[in-house]
């Protein structure tokens, strides 16, 4: 069984530079050796103070001012944070080194051109908890599993050489220290958390990585060619080697080396190898079993039901207001994903809205549950304008995140408190089934703007399918077929512009006195009473239902 642990160890201020080193992290002012181990990664908003968990590290994203930062810093120590980070350069004047000692809160600077996303995830996988498994967790040593950041470097030390671990599609994994040694190619590759696609493609080009496939030891891999830039210092050669769990490739090691390994370095890579695929294996395993546990925590917290209050906890939520999203992907227009495909996008696009809603408010909660991922987002009690925002933030997400697909996301009303979550999960579940329908023609909806079509929707589902059209519409469904005329579309106008004849005409783009034609002889073919207001309401609800039909659900 497992159960939440909150003993586990953190990591400090200190640790986390030692594993990043100075290629993306270095320090501007402050004793990163007096900060306590670090409580979370929050982004810091300067209009919308949000709330800080104890011994935060907080994303200075947009401060460049050193009177700027040295006001948030202040600011920061008040509420027991251990750092700060904004973008390089910083130069620190004696008001901003005055902040520091006296907030005891570090400021750090964050290297040009790397990506605030991917510094925020590596942080927050080194900062992290253990914190949904128990003592079982898997260790090697003193070194944690998943922990691939300390793989490297104990790799690096034991070859005397940088080192990066990356997964199939060379996207990086972890990295060790001393990544400053290294060439324009790898510093690129840290920076942007992925192998450079020119050094990718010369390398597939040269049958490299089908040789580190076939092989079992490491390969040596010769510099690329000189690019005829002077500027640029030269690309050095590497030693790679692929990490395998049995038959499965899951990734690559790369050492910069000048010369081929030795046999006694090459079977020293060879074993490290063995412990990054066994660490590799793990961090899946337990991604996969955390991802399992937190589907499960939200599912029962959404149902508001006996155990919600304990769910809530054990997500590290308080019974406080929150509006409840709800997440899914659909196929587009010209595209017709397969199931698996669709499966695939889903758990992508799940994870980075956990990391997005995270960002936004340090207590946000959000997992995959079926082919729909659910995020709880807390928001201040006195907010009046909680559903808006929550309707920004989704839009920000999706304006954000890349898809091939149509990703969709539907907003529920504002929960006061956990007991009333149920409420919310199914107001964002109605809004985002008329997203699915096509009837709201946007990819983000709140209940309260599309009500009207959630209860067309949910109308239609009590109706059985044979019984519309029935009476006078299917009457004039049935002469339309029959005489490939247009009474049917000429109702539907009418009834749309509210009986005006000149608008409906307009719409249809006839003659006036050619609508009005058409108009009696649908009224006499339907034997309708037009001028009976039950008799326009059936009408018109027949009407509308007949079209959500012919448009079926995503």
């Amino acid at each position: 069984m497992l159960v939440p642990v909150t003993g586990l160890p953190r990591a400090s201020l200190g640790r986390v530079l030692e594993e990043l080193g100075t290629t993306l992290l270095d320090v501007v002012c402050g004793d990163v050796r007096l900060t306590r181990d670090v409580g979370g990664v929050v982004i810091h908003d300067p209009l919308d103070e949000p709330a800080l968990p104890e011994n935060a590290l907080v994303m200075g994203v947009g401060l460049a001012d050193p009177a700027d930062i040295a006001r948030v810093v202040t600011q920061l120590g008040r509420h027991s944070a251990a750092g700060l980070v904004v973008r390089a350069p910083v130069v620190p004047d004696e008001r901003l080194v005055a902040a520091a000692r006296e907030s005891g809160v570090a400021v750090l600077s964050f290297a040009r051109g790397a990506s605030w996303t991917h510094l925020t995830g590596m942080l927050k996988a080194l900062t992290a908890e253990s914190g949904l498994y128990g003592a079982d967790a898997h260790t090697l040593g003193r070194i944690r599993s998943g922990d691939l950041f300390a793989v490297a470097n104990a790799i690096a030390a034991l070859l005397d050489a940088p080192v990066t671990i990356e997964d199939r599609n060379s996207r990086l994994l972890a990295f060790s220290s001393r990544q400053e040694d290294t060439d324009p190619s790898r510093i690129q590759t840290i920076l942007g958390r992925q192998v450079p696609e020119h050094y990718t493609r010369i390398l597939e080009e040269r049958g490299v990585f089908q040789a580190i496939y076939r092989s079992d030891r490491p390969v040596f891999v010769a510099p690329l060619p000189e690019t005829g830039d002077a500027s640029r210092p030269p690309e050095l050669p590497r030693a790679a080697i692929a990490v395998r769990a049995g038959d499965e490739i899951l990734g690559t090691i790369w050492v910069v080396v000048p010369e081929p390994l030795n046999e006694e370095r090459s079977q020293a890579l060879y074993e490290a190898s063995k412990l990054v695929a066994m660490h590799m294996v793990w961090q899946r395993a337990d991604t996969d079993m955390e991802r399992r546990l937190r589907a499960e925590l939200l599912s029962t917290a959404l149902e508001s039901g006996p155990g919600s209050l304990e769910a809530v906890r054990r997500l590290g939520l308080k019974d406080e207001a929150a509006v409840v999203l709800a997440l899914t992907v659909v196929g587009s227009a010209s595209e017709h994903p397969l199931p698996a495909q669709l499966a695939t996008e889903r758990k992508r696009l799940a994870d980075a809205f956990a990391m997005h809603l995270s960002a936004v408010h340090p207590r946000a909660a959000a997992a995959l549950i079926g082919d729909v991922a659910y995020g709880i987002l807390p928001v201040p009690q006195d907010r009046q304008d909680a559903e808006e925002r929550a309707v920004w933030i989704a839009s920000e997400f999706l304006a954000r995140v890349g898809s091939r697909l149509r990703p969709l996301v539907g907003v529920g009303q504002l929960a006061t408190d956990s007991s009333a979550l149920a409420r919310s999960r199914s107001g964002a579940e109605r809004a985002l089934r008329v997203l699915r329908s096509g009837l709201a023609g946007r990819q983000v909806a709140l209940l309260d703007e599309v009500h009207a079509e959630a209860l067309l929707l949910e109308m239609a589902d009590l109706v059985p399918r044979g019984d519309i059209p029935s009476g006078a519409v299917a009457r004039i469904v049935a002469y339309d077929r029959e005489n490939q005329s247009s009474l049917v579309e000429t109702l539907r106008a009418w009834l749309d512009a509210f009986g005006d004849v000149a608008v409906a005409s307009a719409a249809m783009y006839v003659h006036p006195n050619t609508f009005r034609y058409r108009l009696r002889r649908a009224a006499e073919v339907g034997r309708i009473d037009l001028k009976d207001p039950d008799a326009r309401l059936s009408a018109m609800l027949q009407l509308r239902l007949m079209s959500i039909r012919s448009a079926p659900e995503g």
